[in-house]
């Protein structure tokens, strides 16, 4: 994705499962448990999202100041932390994830002191401290422990940082990225613990410092499952160098989420079944070979910290909930919350989050103090606004680190973003699937709305710069066997008064993705007519007269023909190609309806003078299972940009909100360059393809615009346009007893789905 020096515009996209207010961390104490929020401490400065946290031992931090000292000296003077303070417990540590790097989802370290010493919480970036070449670039990074302070011999092992990175790019396609290292706090030298060709996640080290144990994805690759990995847990030496080799072996099979309770017992979590998925933490005696469920069979449990041999905290949800109810409050057996089991006592597990917060989801517990007290991230519900009655978070835009300095990158909080031509205006569709954003100078406001059952989405503007035209789609959420039409609203950014909304299809088809020609005389979609007695099968056709629509003179031209699925189509910049996400070439001997991935698309290429002309661009695999979804051309025609799952899952999906319908805790936004833009054949299976984003989330519905902006918020103005209507959604993101709605934890509130 090279370019000149002008630059090729900014690329737009949604984040799935991406909690709506910030996620924060914080601890309780653990004996005895918390009795009011007073005893709930944060543990970071408030400053953008922050989660998956791990305390930093005395001697460690220490270490760690001793190199920020002497590689960059005003930097610690500015943090006015010692070596001595960390030696002495004048502070404390800890490494967590952070999005406040250009919403990069990757590793930092806060400098905490003890409570009634004052002073704030100073964070540093590990990019600040140990160099960019090491903690640089686009990366995901997560699960930060520590490592060493043992003696092998005379030989002193330092302590090191281990953690998950996925700054190596992976050329095999639904392949995962994620790999081990380990950097020496001391010296800052770095070296890969997962051997080439294996991919790790969620690593944890013994208390000894001297073994780590891994969720290694089986086979060394990724099959396509949705919630539950197939991963094997696997140990190996921090230090192969010092210990004799790097000593991998596979300990436990189907597990992940490794913890050690002592150099001989870890715990991990299973899941067990499919639809849905049970979890459960195990405990495993490494001397006996024995495991042993910890959790009652009854709930589910998941993400496992331990305390010591016997005792564990937990994520449990102890009664599954009706999600496909989604504007019905949850009990509060149905959230997320901390508890502590203990395999040697009789006595009830011991509640951590259930007495001051009950209706809020708690993830992923940690280990504070040597276990006095238990840490844990939430969503930092200080932060809602409460207006008109209604609590609702501030929409905005997300500056994102781009690994192409010639493209701007930066994520919508709303699902379907669409740029106008002229770059003015910004739509979108919100969370709940009911309403139409648009923000431009003049601000944010609801432009189309749409209560009851049906649901608005695939926004996309009319491409002609002349005309104000939105169109949006309405219908029954992902049903292919119900109808669904295309509707156009014309003036959609001026009043209101003069605002006219008209349906363009007929005959209750499922119709959808409309996309214009750049004269916006036309527009292409997909559509289920002529789709077989089911109406299943969806092909692309071109709607000739962008103004009528089917109705009057209007007609619509048949563009592909075939037992499948083609969608997500875009018209080309030069008008003479559409872009397409098809199943067309899925083997026979592909399941139906498969539960893990319905997947099987890939990117193709149609000529609009001749639709016989089709030309596979892009697959997701040698088999063609899997994802690559929503494909859009740049501006100047030199790549297309789609959303796929080619990097597969950088982590444990259950470690993230539940889910139920078919949206995926996975998928990055990625592109390719063509090779010809004129001649369509020389496009056939480009191999190269570009990650342009790391994300835990699920990265969606891409657009590109050929306007490149350092602040979108101030090109789209996302504070409340002067006179409009405050939106009310139908799931509240807060209920009035204080309960966290679905929205909280970044779910797209549709029914369940499988399409």
């Amino acid at each position: 994705m090279g370019g000149d020096d002008s630059g090729r515009g900014s690329i737009a996209f949604f984040g799935t499962y991406r909690p709506p207010v910030p996620l924060d961390i914080y601890s309780c104490p653990a004996n005895p448990p918390p009795s009011s929020r007073e005893d709930e401490l944060h543990l970071t400065d408030g400053v953008s999202y922050n989660q998956n946290g791990r305390a930093i031992p005395a001697p460690a931090l220490k270490d760690l100041l001793a190199f920020l000292g002497k590689k960059n000296p005003g930097l610690a003077a500015e943090c006015g932390a010692t070596p001595d303070d960390a030696e002495k417990g004048r502070i404390a540590g800890l490494v967590f994830v952070s999005e406040r790097d250009n919403g990069l989802e990757t590793l930092h370290v806060a400098l905490v002191r003890p409570s009634g010493e004052g002073g704030a919480v100073k964070v540093l970036s590990l990019g600040d401290v140990y160099g960019a070449d090491t903690f640089g670039g686009s990366r995901l990074e997560d699960s930060g422990c520590i490592a060493g302070g043992f003696k092998v011999g005379a030989r002193a092992v330092g302590h090191s940082l281990v953690y998950v990175s996925t700054k190596e790019p992976v050329t095999r396609r639904r392949t995962p990225w994620t790999v081990v290292y380990r950097t020496n706090l001391g010296d800052g030298k770095t070296e890969r613990l997962t051997p080439p060709g294996q991919y790790d996640v969620s690593p944890a080290v013994s208390p000894s410092g001297k073994m780590v144990a891994v969720a290694n994805f089986r086979g060394n690759r990724w099959t396509g499952e949705i919630e539950r990995l197939n991963t094997d847990i696997v140990i190996m030496n921090v230090d192969k160098a010092a210990q004799g080799g790097l000593g991998r072996k596979i300990l436990i099979r189907d597990g992940g989420w490794p913890t050690w309770g002592s150099d001989n017992v870890i715990f991990f979590h299973r899941g067990t079944g499919e639809s849905p998925t049970n979890w459960a933490v195990f405990r495993y005696d490494i001397a006996t070979k024995k495991t042993v469920q910890v959790t009652p069979v009854s709930i589910d449990a998941m993400t496992p910290a331990a305390i010591s041999e016997t005792r564990v905290a937990v994520a449990t949800i102890r009664q599954k909930s009706m999600q496909a109810a989604m504007t019905t409050p949850r009990e509060d057996a149905e959230y997320r919350h901390i508890e502590i089991f203990d395999v040697a006592s009789p006595e009830p597990p011991v509640q951590i989050s259930q007495k001051i917060r009950p209706k809020a989801d708690h993830y992923n517990p940690f280990v504070v103090d040597g276990g006095s007290r238990i840490g844990y991230h939430r969503v930092r519900t200080d932060d809602l606004l409460i207006g008109n009655n209604v609590a609702a978070p501030t929409k905005s835009f997300d500056k994102i680190h781009s690994p192409h300095i010639d493209v701007g990158l930066f994520r919508v909080t709303g699902v379907f973003p669409t740029i106008s031509k002229d770059g003015s205006k910004l739509a979108f569709v919100d969370n709940e699937f009911k309403a139409v954003w648009l923000a431009d100078t003049q601000g944010l406001r609801v432009v189309y709305e749409k209560r009851g059952p049906n649901s608005v989405f695939s926004t996309a503007w009319n491409q002609n710069p002349d005309k104000d035209t939105l169109y949006v789609c309405v219908g029954p959420s992902f049903s292919a066997s119900k109808p669904l039409e295309i509707y156009a609203i014309s003036n959609a950014s001026g009043p209101s008064a003069g605002r006219k909304v008209q349906r363009l299809t007929a005959g209750n088809f499922n119709n959808a993705f409309p996309s214009s020609n750049a004269q916006g005389d036309k527009f292409v979609f997909r559509s289920t007519r002529d789709g077989g007695k089911e109406k299943f099968h969806k092909n692309l056709y071109i709607m000739e007269d962008a103004e009528e629509g089917e109705f009057g003179e209007g007609t619509v031209k048949r563009l592909t023909n075939g037992p499948w699925t083609d969608t997500h189509c875009s018209w080309s910049p030069k008008g003479d190609w559409i872009v397409f996400s098809s199943t067309r070439e899925m083997p026979a001997s592909a399941p139906e309806k498969a539960f893990l991935d319905a997947g099987y698309f890939a990117v193709y290429l149609v000529k609009v003078s001749n639709p016989t002309v089709v030309v596979r661009v892009v697959q997701s695999s040698a088999t063609l299972a899997g994802h690559v979804n929503h494909p859009i051309f740049s501006p100047d025609m030199r790549s297309i940009v789609f959303a796929s799952d080619l990097a597969a899952v950088s982590n444990e999906p259950i470690s993230m909100p539940v889910f139920l319908h078919s949206v995926r805790p996975y998928g990055d936004i990625l592109s390719v360059d063509l090779r010809d833009t004129d001649d369509i054949t020389k496009n056939k299976d480009i191999q190269e393809f570009h990650r342009i984003t790391h994300s835990r989330y699920e990265y969606s519905t891409p657009t590109w615009t050929k306007f490149a902006t350092n602040d979108p918020n101030e090109q789209w103005n996302m504070l409340a346009a002067k006179g409009s209507t405050p939106f009310r959604p139908a799931c509240p993101y807060m209920y009035p007893d204080g309960g966290e709605g679905w929205h909280m934890a970044g779910h797209l509130t549709i029914p369940k789905r499988c399409c």
